[in-house]
């Protein structure tokens, strides 16, 4: 900082408040620090007795902290996001719609390896609603030098570091195997879930077929759901390994080739994820009917948004696959499968 008369000051950064005091009625912050200095400012610090003061100088290499944010903030937005105006130096970073959220984690670390630069975000690969904030940036000081600022923004060329990925509005078709529920003597329990599930996603069950635990007739009906146009199927029931229940056996006749079977996440380690053609056919353990969150919430978003889970993306899962079974479930603001 250097001590210049107010006069000149136009266009530099206050670097400390400026209290008015009213003698029996007031007192409080005229101007704050870090406040750009206008010519309207002048007779208004002239007033509370400011001939000199002490300012950050803008034009020696140094970049306000607004303006610090506000690049930093449109050089990391991908699609799918809002900013907001900075406040305080902060930008805030909103989705603009309902989607995936997806950070490049390691760029991310590269950033805030830089002095002087903050860039937070919330976990990468999970559901966001419209106008949820995602992620905030801000420099520490109150200005920062030019040269880190660029730094920073080498970073984040190639690519966006955040971005909110819309779900596509798919086409579901269900298979839902098991005796007791194909002859009748119990209710089907697992479907209102899964509709409920799909339809807070924005994607629609077309179908459900229920059969009985027999290998040629889950077969028959997945082959049916593709014909009438599914894009995703979901077989529910069958999934343990108990000798009648032969969903896996169903799904690999019918075509599919697995990706997994079996996945480290409590609830949903019975979990099968395969591919016929570009159909992801799932196999959706009992788990899914009775917990609010499970392995379904952390697989089924990353397939409406257009990614391929793959075997090692499941096997990441691990760390973070353990639901805590808090008494009120606030999934997804929770650790659940957030490790990765």
């Amino acid at each position: 900082m250097k001590a210049i008369p107010v006069q000149e000051a136009v266009g530099t950064v206050l670097g400390h408040d400026i209290t008015r005091i009213v003698p029996g009625k007031e007192k409080g912050t005229a101007y704050r620090k870090g406040h750009v200095i206008t010519r309207e400012d002048i007779p208004g610090l002239l007033t509370v007795g400011k001939e000199h003061i002490f300012v950050f100088d803008l034009t020696l290499g140094l970049v306000h902290e607004d303006d610090a944010a506000t690049r930093l903030a449109e050089g990391a937005r991908g699609r799918g996001l809002a900013l907001s105006a900075p406040s305080e130096g902060k930008v805030t970073l909103t989705a603009a719609h309902t989607g995936l959220l997806k950070i490049d984690v390691p760029r991310l670390t590269r950033l805030n390896s830089i002095e002087d630069i903050v860039f937070v975000t919330a976990h990468s690969n999970q559901q966001v609603r419209s106008g949820q904030p995602v992620a905030g940036t801000r420099v520490v000081p109150l200005v920062i030098e030019e040269e880190k600022l660029q730094r920073a923004e080498l970073v984040l060329e190639g690519g966006p570091l955040i971005e909110v990925k819309p779900f596509r509005q798919a086409r579901v078709g269900m298979v839902t195997t098991g005796s007791e529920v194909f002859s009748g003597r119990i209710q089907d329990g697992f479907g209102p879930v899964v509709r409920r599930k799909f339809e807070d996603l924005g994607s629609q069950v077309l179908r459900q077929i229920i059969v009985s635990d027999e290998i040629p007739l889950c077969v028959s009906a997945i082959r049916e759901l593709l014909a009438q146009g599914a894009d995703m199927i979901v077989v529910t029931g069958g999934m343990s390994v108990d000798p009648d229940d032969q969903t896996p056996a169903s799904i690999r006749e019918a075509g599919g080739k697995v990706i997994g079977y079996g996945a480290p996440v409590l609830p949903g380690a019975m979990f099968l994820l395969a591919m016929i053609g570009d159909v992801p056919v799932l196999g959706l353990p009992g788990c899914v009917m009775y917990h609010k969150a499970s392995i379904f919430d952390l697989i089924v978003p990353r397939l409406l948004a257009g990614e391929a889970v793959s075997a090692p993306d499941i096997a990441a899962l691990g760390h973070g696959g353990l639901c805590m079974a808090c008494p009120e479930c606030r999934y997804p603001i929770c650790p659940f499968g957030k490790g990765q």
